[in-house]
């Protein structure tokens, strides 16, 4: 179902650029700007199996997504500059701004090069327990382990399953199956159980992943004392803040917030929420990132910048750099705002 999905996307990618759909979709969709999310940039890796490889882009590609917006004479800009534009209505240029999630390493070994040829400000939202290097980043771990294993057991839904995971369609099958379920667990310690136990039985050390692929604090500090990063948080664990209580999503966000200015001594003033699609993030969760005094805070829900976002600075949309839809030719049509336009049906604004 993924890959029929994200053939189709590809399809109207295709469409939109050969018939040139999207020059007639920009005055009108493209906003006054736009939020990039991306989460890994590093090479391309050659395994065969890579159900997340949706969360990377090469370094060609960043920098070929930069250079089309310097060629359209579009700002970037950081996200402290975009709350100031937002606040003081001034929108007399087109901007975008670029965010990575979670706190990757590669972040600074890959990405921080080049956004320093292009001079282009940057946000990392870190998500405290990985900088601890205790996290869970339970779809890596997952994919880990599908790659690993011939066959996989599982208690679902409170029976035992066996699920095969002998070749390359029975592991993407494997993974989308445990990843759904993973991810409709009721909360954070749903999750951590089960993906625990998987990794127990599978010989999967969490805890290495984790400081394998996450900045810790003594890389954080000096990597946010670099003139073109900011920082801002991504709670505590990571967790599904719409599955968790008013108690532990207010914990989440605050406490989240409060370890990185504590390990850093610098002031956080951005937000993303974890996975942040509509079933992540609402409007509870927009009042209490606004409660918590964060400027902005950051959705993935697909959409541009317009000058009626500046009313909803904690639900702000994000066009997503998916690393399966690396090609040069539509970055036009990203910037359009044409694909998030039919997404949202061609509403402005998607904040409820």
């Amino acid at each position: 179902m993924k890959q029929l999905r994200s053939n189709i996307i590809h399809a109207g990618l295709e469409a939109i650029y050969f018939t040139g759909a999207h020059r007639l979709f920009r005055p009108i969709f493209a906003g006054v700007g736009s939020i990039f999310m991306l989460h890994h940039v590093r090479p391309a890796r050659d395994a065969a199996f890579q159900p997340n490889s949706h969360l990377e882009v090469t370094p060609d590609f960043l920098r070929a997504t930069l250079a089309h917006l310097r060629s359209r004479d579009i700002d970037i800009i950081g996200m402290d500059e975009l709350s100031r534009r937002l606040a003081g209505r001034d929108f007399s240029r087109q901007f975008a701004c670029f965010t990575f999630d979670d706190g990757y390493r590669d972040n600074r070994d890959f990405a921080l090069p080049i956004m320093r040829e292009f001079d282009a400000p940057f946000t990392v939202y870190v998500t405290s327990d990985f900088a601890e290097g205790t996290g869970r980043l339970w779809w890596i771990a997952l994919e880990k382990l599908v790659a690993k294993a011939p066959g996989i057991e599982a208690v679902i839904d409170g029976a035992p399953v066996r699920i095969d995971s002998s070749d390359i369609s029975a592991k993407r099958a494997a993974f989308a199956r445990l990843h759904d379920w993973l991810r409709a667990l009721p909360s954070r310690n749903d999750v951590a159980r089960e993906i625990d136990a998987l990794c127990v039985r599978h010989a999967i050390d969490q805890g290495a992943i984790c400081r394998e692929l996450c900045l810790s604090w003594d890389e954080l500090k000096p990597f946010a004392a670099e003139a073109l990063v900011s920082i801002g948080a991504h709670t505590v664990t990571h967790c599904n803040l719409a599955r968790e209580t008013d108690d532990i999503a207010s914990d989440e966000i605050a406490t989240s917030r409060a370890r990185i200015e504590d390990a850093l001594q610098r002031p956080v003033l951005h937000f993303a929420y974890p996975y942040g699609d509509k079933v992540a993030a609402g409007r509870r969760e927009f009042a209490l990132a606004r409660a918590a005094g964060f400027q902005s805070a950051v959705t993935t829900r697909p959409g541009m910048i317009f000058p009626e976002s500046a009313e909803y600075p904690t639900a702000l949309p994000r066009v997503s750099l998916n690393g399966n839809f690396q090609d040069e030719r539509f970055l036009p049509v990203l910037t359009s705002g044409a694909v998030t336009a039919v997404r949202n049906g061609f509403r402005r604004i998607d904040a409820a």
